[in-house]
């Protein structure tokens, strides 16, 4: 699945990106398994998301193929943070920054309401900093979970990408999803590298961004 501005893998991150040339990709922004064996209301669930092993295996790749001074950006399961902080920091990707994204909703009600996502920026070495700063601490819109039972805002992640990227850099999100980076990528006028396990989910993102598709 490949046009001149993106391309799409339907297969294992860890093995797809094994074979990849090293510090080719400018921006990673990526949604993985927050190690929860999350189901969602309709009963979908998500592909490896009951076991932490793949976190470092997968993170190490990503660390190899992003060029030397890059960002990755990565949403996490909040009550997994000390699994997913430890993985990238042996992997040489290190918290430099932390974004939290307000609801007007609750994604579930247990002991508290659950009402934001989150995300870490972390760096491999000394990247630039961004000319425009973003506020940690961001509004998001609610995609109704239409296409993926995580299905991230196509407007909360296009802000990141102007942040931390730049027109015509490329973009990999190694947990591809439906799609939501690649589509806020080529909105932002930058190539996209997307990779999902899910053959179902990898042609939805296929459909999506060749009407460009939004959120």
């Amino acid at each position: 699945m490949t046009s001149s501005l993106f391309r799409l893998i339907n297969g294992d991150c860890i093995d797809v990106l094994r074979g990849a040339r090293p510090e080719r990709v400018d921006l990673v922004i990526t949604d993985p398994p927050y190690v929860v064996n999350y189901r969602d209301r309709t009963g979908r669930r998500i592909a490896n998301d009951n076991a932490a092993d793949w976190i470092e295996p997968a993170f190490r790749q990503i660390a190899r193929v992003l060029k030397p001074d890059g960002y990755c950006i990565s949403f996490y399961g909040w009550n997994r943070a000390d699994q997913f902080l430890a993985a990238w920091r042996r992997c040489g990707l290190f918290p430099v920054g932390h974004f939290v994204w307000a609801k007007s909703y609750a994604s579930s009600r247990r002991l508290v309401r659950a009402t934001h996502e989150c995300a870490y920026l972390l760096a491999k070495r000394h990247p630039r900093r961004p000319t425009v700063l973003l506020n940690d601490v961001l509004p998001w819109s609610y995609t109704g979970n239409r296409l993926h039972p995580t299905q991230k805002p196509v407007s909360a992640l296009e802000p990141l990408i102007a942040a931390f990227s730049d027109p015509g850099d490329l973009v990999l999100d190694p947990f591809m999803g439906s799609g939501s980076t690649g589509a806020a990528a080529l909105q932002q006028g930058r190539r996209f590298v997307g990779v999902e396990l899910d053959a179902g989910y990898c042609a939805v993102a296929e459909k999506r961004l060749r009407q460009f598709g939004a959120a």
